[in-house]
């Protein structure tokens, strides 16, 4: 089982920055991965970026060149650094942990609850 506790939303005009922070507790040396979703209102969960314990990281067209995100292996916690935000970035972002454990074929997702941006114009 993993938890995670996401930080750092909140409400901020066009063209300004958040820091994301979450959080992993639990069985964090399955991790693989890490990332953040966004879901905005009427629309379906996607993708923003995500991040592998070896740092190759992805991200979604819409967000690439404004949006860094890092982790740190020892403190079990990925960063989502977002810069230049625009009001179609108001979302809720959702921390999300990939879980492999070989030895028993056990593969999981697992999700944070969920932090607030909203992007005034």
């Amino acid at each position: 089982q993993v938890q995670l506790v996401e930080s750092g939303g909140g409400l901020v005009q066009a063209g300004g920055s958040l820091r994301l922070s979450c959080a992993a507790s639990g069985s964090t040396i399955s991790i693989t991965l890490m990332g953040w979703y966004r879901q905005a209102p009427g629309k379906q969960r996607e993708l923003v970026a995500t991040i592998t314990r070896g740092n190759n990281t992805n991200y979604a067209g819409s967000v690439k060149g404004r949006t860094t995100i890092s982790r740190d292996n020892a403190k079990n916690t990925v960063f989502l650094q977002m810069n230049s935000l625009k009001p179609e970035d108001t979302a809720v972002y959702y921390c999300y942990a990939l879980v492999m454990i070989p030895v028993n074929g056990f593969k999981g997702g697992y999700w944070g609850q969920g932090t607030q941006i909203t992007v005034s114009s």
